[in-house]
């Protein structure tokens, strides 16, 4: 429920549509939604409980709203599922949804008032990984679980009690991309990464590691969200004669660097991480973004997951998300999924009241569930519980990612 009023009779009707909403989906026949069952169970009994509210911290507008939207898009998807199915243990799920505008003064902010005036129990969120770690003093304040669905590598290094991340990390992506570089025989690396907390934090993985495989740098450039044009940075980058550029970007600013790329005759390959994951990105760069090559999940094609039981809860959530939005969903469709779904598991397992705390030590139990962004199992000394086994390396082909050889 994103709110942009704010006067009690604008709060107190929408209220009232969604609690109405909750007992249409609540008639609908048992499973309606669930896609044959992959859907994590939802627990039984009707809805007459009092709703879980749920915040989320989205980036719906800003550099980073391409990743915000598709996120707002799968939680509205999946709540709907889960209410449908019976809601927690007869608990509808009530979503309030609050957007940072992609700015870390803004994030900080939305959490605030999501702990403190809709006394959320959990959030989702937030998009970026600047954005993730502004929220963290105001959490940390309240003990409010946050699902985190940025994947930079800080917010997960040091475990936060409280912080919990969807995505892989930094740490996990940006090594599993270099191998694959180096096995195409690429020494002589230029290194093009956005100025927000997503590259910075990337930038720190990958300068360390370039040492270890034999890599050395030719050129660093940084952008910052919102440019329009990155030619002066990749001028110097041509001049410096590298086998390869590697981008560490999140945001919008990557199409037009790919673009911008072709406008002077570059044709050294591009390689990259899950910031580049979503179709938006192919479709804003066009034909300059064929040979794109980057390293992600598994999502983006079920298949790639083999007989693992993750395949099916992927292929039934790509037909749902695509029967309501007429699009393929991405991967941070898949880390909105993982994040929502985690949660409402690890409700059904609190004893009596469900309080922040209590959520939290059972999301923290959370053992061998089956995601989109893959299996999932955290402890006190993990809270992120992915591996490189999580990951595959796609390239861009005829405006469509295909699995890279």
């Amino acid at each position: 429920m994103f709110r942009k009023g704010k006067s009690g009779m604008t709060r107190l009707t929408r209220r009232a549509t969604v609690l109405a909403a909750v007992l249409a989906l609540a008639m609908l026949p048992a499973g309606c939604g669930s896609g044959g069952g992959s859907l994590p169970a939802s627990g039984s009994g009707s809805q007459t409980k009092a709703p879980y509210k749920i915040g989320a911290v989205l980036s719906l507008t800003g550099p980073y709203a391409g990743l915000g939207n598709p996120e707002k898009e799968t939680l509205d998807l999946e709540v709907a599922a889960i209410n449908a199915a019976g809601g927690v243990n007869g608990h509808p799920i009530e979503l309030v949804v609050e957007d940072d505008g992609t700015d870390t003064g803004k994030a900080t902010a939305a959490a605030a008032k999501l702990i403190d005036q809709e006394n959320v129990i959990a959030i989702v969120g937030a998009t970026g990984t600047g954005q993730t770690m502004a929220i963290q003093g105001e959490v940390d304040r309240a003990g409010t679980p946050v699902l985190s669905i940025a994947g930079g590598n800080a917010i997960t290094a040091k475990i936060d009690p409280n912080i919990f991340q969807m995505p892989w990390p930094n740490r996990l992506v940006a090594p599993f991309v270099m191998k694959y570089m180096q096995s195409r025989g690429v020494k002589k690396v230029a290194l093009l990464t956005d100025a927000s907390g997503y590259g910075k934090d990337g930038l720190a993985v990958i300068q360390p590691e370039l040492a270890q495989l034999g890599m050395t740098s030719v050129a660093n450039e940084t952008f910052n969200p919102g440019d329009t044009d990155m030619t002066a940075q990749l001028t110097k980058i041509k001049s410096a004669k590298p086998d390869a550029i590697l981008l560490w970007a999140a945001g919008s600013e990557a199409a037009t660097i790919l673009k911008n790329r072709a406008q002077l005759g570059i044709t050294i390959p591009v390689y990259g991480g899950s910031g580049q994951a979503r179709m938006e990105f192919v479709q804003g760069a066009g034909a300059a973004a064929d040979g794109f090559t980057f390293g992600t999940g598994k999502v983006l094609l079920p298949e790639s997951f083999g007989d693992a039981p993750n395949r099916k809860t992927a292929e039934d959530f790509a037909a749902r998300y695509q029967q309501k939005y007429g699009k393929v969903p991405n991967i941070f469709t898949a880390h909105a999924y993982d994040a929502i779904h985690i949660t409402a598991e690890a409700l059904k397992r609190v004893p009596g009241d469900a309080t922040p705390k209590a959520l939290r030590d059972e999301i923290e139990k959370t053992s061998g569930f089956v995601g989109l962004d893959g299996t999932f199992t955290f402890s006190s000394a993990d809270h992120n519980g992915l591996t490189e086994n999580d990951l595959v390396m796609y390239r861009v082909q005829d405006g469509k990612w295909v699995l890279a050889k």
